[in-house]
């Protein structure tokens, strides 16, 4: 009987085939011999190798890897590696809640009440009580109808920008956009045009060219930039958006709990209502210190990407114990207003010890994320790593991250930094770079150009 069932279904997949088959097929045409083609092991890849020379060429300098270096506790403005307690600049722990009793407490007892995992999909079986509540809290951040959270930050950008958008719709961003919205923008098949960072002329420049060209248009900006720690022109984003009607998306992963009176972002921080922009993008393992992001925005943009959304409806459920971390941490937010304030005080201490030691800040306004622009990518991770000697953890940005002539260090302030971590670490800093400039040590000094040279002939 089970063997008749799966010949009936096999016969009938197979009708299901047939039409597209026939005609494919011609029994008296004479075989096809194909050549087996080759394909190249990992091992034989371009960029393996160059990855390889670069950690040869590293060990040859005598420069030690930064990255990867693992952490024996959770950090914040302190961390824990190698059995060595280091000041600490290299963690998203804005507002210094990744250790709190009541956001550990609640995420345990979420532990208890749900398991590790969520197990499945929401779509299908992966729903959780504690889901809805953050979603809920969130969407109270922006006064927004609705919210969902993905399991990862990145996965916030590429599904919600690959879903919204398609062939015939065209994404304007701000050329210093994080990478996952490039993807996001790759995934969708959408145009894709940059304006220069911040430069509202330079939008509305391409605005005007448009035309009718596309059905959906999209502008992307970021509350904080990441990598330079300056703010997004909402206002003028907003002006923009009334003159020629588009989508606003902004990204808030390093703004929520960082600008505005009471942490809720850009717009509070500009004193626009967040109606205003479509699309309200996070991630919460900055200051709700858990993981995965969220998407905040009226009923039906949320239902869409509950619906459509491949990274949500494809993608496990957050782990309960995440989603309770993160609404713990929202709560703390929201009533411990004076958090926000160490941070500001904190991040513009560091911005102005740093100027007054003649250190290169960029374009950072003193909101979270400061760096340090010592242009040379080798140079950085040096001095990354004799800061580490000398008991002070803040990892370099190098090329690709950054365009060569722009590699930096990246330091990232919290609430909890005490005003001697700050100065101690900016001493340092200005201490060790001066001294390796005195001594040319880069890319370009003779000794290494001629490693590199020496390891590119193979």
């Amino acid at each position: 009987m089970k063997e008749n069932k799966r010949q009936d279904l096999l016969d009938r997949m197979k009708n299901l085939h047939k039409n597209v088959e026939r005609g494919r097929e011609d029994r008296n045409a004479e075989p096809i011999v194909r050549t087996l083609r080759k394909q190249d092991s990992f091992e034989d890849l371009v960029e393996y190798k160059q990855v390889l020379m670069q950690q040869r060429a590293s060990a040859e300098i005598g420069v030690v890897n930064p990255f990867y270096r693992a952490h024996e506790s959770g950090s914040g403005a302190t961390a824990q590696i190698g059995g060595r307690i280091y000041d600490n600049f290299a963690s998203y722990d804005y507002l210094g809640l990744n250790r709190d009793d009541r956001i550990v407490g609640n995420a345990k007892a979420a532990l208890d009440q749900y398991g590790v995992s969520a197990s499945a999909s929401r779509l299908v079986a992966g729903e959780r009580t504690v889901h809805n509540d953050l979603e809920r809290s969130l969407a109270e951040v922006y006064d927004a109808d609705d919210a969902v959270v993905f399991v990862s930050g990145y996965l916030t950008n590429v599904a919600a920008i690959g879903c919204l958008m398609g062939p015939k719709d065209l994404v304007i961003h701000d050329e210093f956009m994080h990478n996952s919205g490039l993807t996001g923008v790759k995934l969708s098949g959408a145009a894709r045009r940059f304006f220069k960072h911040n430069d509202m002329a330079d939008l509305e420049r391409i605005l005007r060219t448009i035309g009718q060209d596309y059905d959906r248009i999209l502008v992307v900006a970021e509350g904080i930039y990441s990598m330079d720690g300056d703010i997004a022109d909402l206002p003028g984003l907003i002006k923009l958006k009334k003159q020629y009607n588009f989508w606003l998306m902004m990204d808030e992963a390093h703004s929520l709990g960082v600008l505005g009176e009471t942490g809720r972002g850009a717009f509070q921080h500009f004193g626009v209502s967040p109606s205003e922009v479509d699309i309200w993008m996070g991630t919460m393992s900055k200051t709700t210190s858990s993981c995965g992001g969220y998407i905040a925005g009226s009923k039906a943009l949320i239902t869409l990407l509950k619906a459509h959304a491949g990274g949500f409806v494809y993608s496990v459920g957050l782990a309960p114990a995440l989603a309770a971390a993160a609404l713990t941490s929202l709560e703390i937010m929201k009533s411990e207003p004076e958090r926000v304030h160490a941070l500001r005080r904190n991040s513009q201490l560091l911005l102005d010890c740093a100027r007054e030691k003649g250190l290169d800040t960029g374009l950072s306004e003193g909101y979270s994320v400061v760096p340090v622009i010592v242009a040379d990518s080798l140079r950085a991770v040096q001095l990354s790593n004799e800061l580490f000697e000398a008991g002070v953890n803040v990892l370099p940005i190098i090329h690709p991250a950054v365009p060569e002539g722009l590699a930096r260090l990246r330091f990232f302030i919290t609430s909890a930094h005490s005003e001697e971590q700050i100065r101690r670490a900016v001493d340092l800093t200005a201490t060790i770079l001066t001294r390796l400039q005195n001594e040319n040590f880069g890319i370009a000094s003779s000794n290494v150009m001629q490693v590199i040279a020496r390891l590119a002939q193979g």
